[in-house]
């Protein structure tokens, strides 16, 4: 296992090193220049110029990233170029925020996509099948910020059961924030509820097939013994990777989702870098997510390994 991980967290650091070439060019390609947007249209020549020079962008591109890569790895992330607070707080509370978004939307979808793929999978080629198939399609293929509005329309404007808008403070804690967080986490569970049921159900069928599911049938095992022990520890192997994957997902894709409801994540404070041009807090937030993504398929990897003991995650 240490070798494994040791090889893993290499090839992580590889990845981050990649990524953050990758990142930092893309900023520098970014249109207008980030000191005539930091003053503004009517800012005269010599103050951009003089915050070009301060913020050191009048160096070499590569010596400007040699010395944001050095600074980020010593866990210095620099200031905000528009709001001149320190970036690395910034974004550990927003991707609080995000973390509980996430969380909550796992609760939510995880447990009704596994239980609709193995109802789905034990009704193969049934009414009940076709109509789950359908609504996860249905729900993999509605965007967000339309399903963000139907539920707004419903719940909030039409019911009135749940806020509308989630422009809460960005330190509240779980449970002062809980209710305004049902209807975001919904909206990024309708999409990935599609993906988990119809996973969970093509996996659950191939296992039902198995040679040693049929045995343990014909032994006159009771059925939810032989779904719990025999199928579902098998057929969730290919499940735990497009959830672990989700996770990078959640974290740091709710863009649209956060904008639609105003939620104080890390998506959202992504957005306000761009439209800004802070590009110390759009490298920073970006890096965060290709990390985030990174050490979510390790621990898919990870889970592999102890849901099946026949796959040897250090070999």
């Amino acid at each position: 296992m240490a070798p494994y991980l040791l090889r893993r967290f290499g090839f992580i650091l590889l990845t981050m090193l990649l990524a953050s070439i990758i990142i930092f060019v893309a900023t520098q390609l970014l249109p207008g220049d980030v000191a005539q947007v930091v003053l503004g249209q009517f800012a005269t020549p010599e103050a951009v110029a003089n915050l070009r020079e301060e913020l050191g962008l009048n160096r070499p591109i590569y010596v400007q990233y040699v010395d944001w890569l050095t600074h980020f790895a010593r866990g210095d992330w620099g200031d905000s170029m528009v709001s001149h607070q320190p970036v690395l707080p910034m974004i550990m509370g927003r991707l609080r925020n995000s973390a509980m978004l996430g969380a909550l939307s796992l609760l939510f979808y995880v447990p009704l996509g596994i239980l609709l793929g193995v109802i789905a999978a034990l009704n193969r080629e049934k009414l009940l099948d076709q109509f789950i198939a359908g609504l996860s399609m249905a729900f993999v293929g509605l965007p967000e910020f339309v399903s963000g509005l139907l539920l707004i329309s419903v719940f909030a404007l039409g019911l009135g059961l749940l806020p509308a808008n989630s422009s809460i403070d960005p330190e509240a804690t779980f449970k002062t924030a809980l209710p305004y967080l049902i209807l975001p986490a919904i909206t990024v569970s309708l999409t990935s509820l599609g993906y988990v049921a119809r996973m969970t159900r093509a996996s659950t069928i191939d296992v039902l097939r198995t040679d040693y599911v049929r045995a343990a049938d014909l032994k006159g095992l009771p059925r939810r013994q032989v779904l719990i022990k025999h199928v579902l520890r098998n057929s969730l192997l290919p499940t735990v990777t497009v959830v672990a994957m989700g996770i990078g997902y959640l974290v740091g894709g709710l863009i649209v989702t956060e904008s639609v409801y105003g939620y104080p994540g890390l998506g959202r404070l992504l957005i306000y870098g761009i439209q800004r041009r802070d590009l110390v807090l759009i490298q920073a937030c970006s890096m965060v997510v290709v990390a985030v993504f990174s050490l979510s398929n390790l621990v898919a990897d990870i889970l592999y390994g102890l849901l099946n003991p026949r796959i040897r995650v250090g070999s």
